[in-house]
């Protein structure tokens, strides 16, 4: 009989399902404001950790990228798809899962479903720089493209930057409904807009976030005033984008990680050298944010992988917390960590047979 493996090769492992029990035990607003903290903490060590683009190969119905960092006590990555398609075929756009490890041995420390948890990062991000950089008297905020990011998107800001009122927009009616109605009992007043105009209107946070993998104004230079922060979250490949050209010559940008936002950001539009600040250099008091009242702020937001870093690391502790995991018997782990092929021999007679036939 093969023996039991010990604790140390059991790897912690956060299901959907355990995902799910984590955050509603936690409530989803302590738990993107948990996360904005986290987020924003290692972004203020934003030297500490390696920084590399991620590791993309697109096809023409999407995108497979892996997305690793370290801060050199532990290492993450993440694997995500994007697929525009998917929801014909009953699929979800975006699926994920990641890994953090120990440094010093290579161990995996956690095994994580993403999906739910990058829903829940790329939200808590984006309030992190709304934090720094949007009115400080903003309370109206249009979400433009009602997808499943949206709800998600909402409740940060209303937990971490103080809005009250969402006005809705996506060119899918059912979308919209689908957003109020899980936001009912949210305390945010929602609007249904009838446009992209009308859902911007008196609104100090425009948050764009739609599927489609081309390059697409949703937002004409004419549709934005100064003064708005805008949080542009659709573009995160080569040739999507979702803002016209003029609001970027005209806007403060601030980008996660400018060698990664050239390529796959809003910014990709625009020439090599155009300057844009980095988000962390903000979080840290080396650059300012917000410089004005009339300033046009845009976070040009694509995910980078200190992001996922930091979500799961909150999740190792989150789960460590809730007691809400699976242990996992992935690793190997025989009495004598030379001896790989005898621990598989001791298994059984199986494999004893089939050495011993002619």
């Amino acid at each position: 009989m093969a023996s039991s493996p010990s604790a140390l090769a059991l790897v912690p492992f956060v299901s959907v399902a355990d995902m799910m029990r984590i955050v509603n035990a936690k409530g989803v607003r302590r738990v993107l404001a948990e996360m904005a903290d986290a987020i924003e903490a290692d972004f203020r060590r934003w030297e500490s950790f390696d920084k590399t683009p991620r590791v993309a190969s697109h096809s023409p119905g999407g995108v497979i990228e892996l997305m690793p960092t370290s801060d050199g006590v532990r290492y993450g990555f993440k694997y995500v798809n994007g697929h525009p398609g998917n929801p014909r075929r009953g699929a979800q756009t975006v699926t994920a899962f990641g890994v953090l490890a120990r440094v010093d041995t290579g161990y995996p420390v956690l095994l994580s479903e993403m999906t739910l948890l990058t829903a829940l990062r790329t939200a808590a991000t984006s309030a992190v720089a709304a934090r720094h950089l949007a009115p400080k008297d903003a309370r109206v905020m249009a979400m433009i493209g009602c997808g499943a990011q949206a709800e998600f998107q909402c409740l940060a800001m209303a937990e971490c930057a103080g809005i009250a009122r969402v006005q809705l927009w996506d060119i899918d009616p059912a979308a919209m409904d689908k957003v109020a109605h899980n936001l009912r009992d949210s305390g945010l007043e929602i609007l249904r807009a009838s446009s992209a105009e009308a859902a911007i209107a008196g609104a100090q946070i425009l948050t764009t976030c739609t599927a489609d993998k081309r390059q697409a104004v949703i937002l004409s230079d004419n549709m934005v005033g100064q003064g708005v922060h805008l949080n542009a979250i659709g573009g995160d490949c080569p040739g999507k984008t979702e803002l016209a050209p003029g609001i970027l010559h005209r806007s403060s940008i601030f980008v996660e990680y400018p060698p990664q936002t050239r390529i796959e950001g809003e910014i990709q539009q625009l020439a090599p050298d155009h300057p844009v600040t980095e988000l962390w250099r903000v979080i840290a008091g080396e650059m300012p944010g917000r410089r004005s009242a009339s300033e046009t702020t845009l976070f040009d937001s694509v995910g980078f992988a200190t992001e996922d870093f930091s979500a799961l690391t909150w999740l190792a502790a989150a789960a460590e917390e809730t007691g809400f995991f699976q242990p996992l018997d992935m690793l190997a782990d025989p009495d004598d960590p030379k001896d790989l092929f005898g621990m598989l021999r001791r298994a059984g007679g199986a494999v004893d047979s089939q050495l011993a036939r002619p």
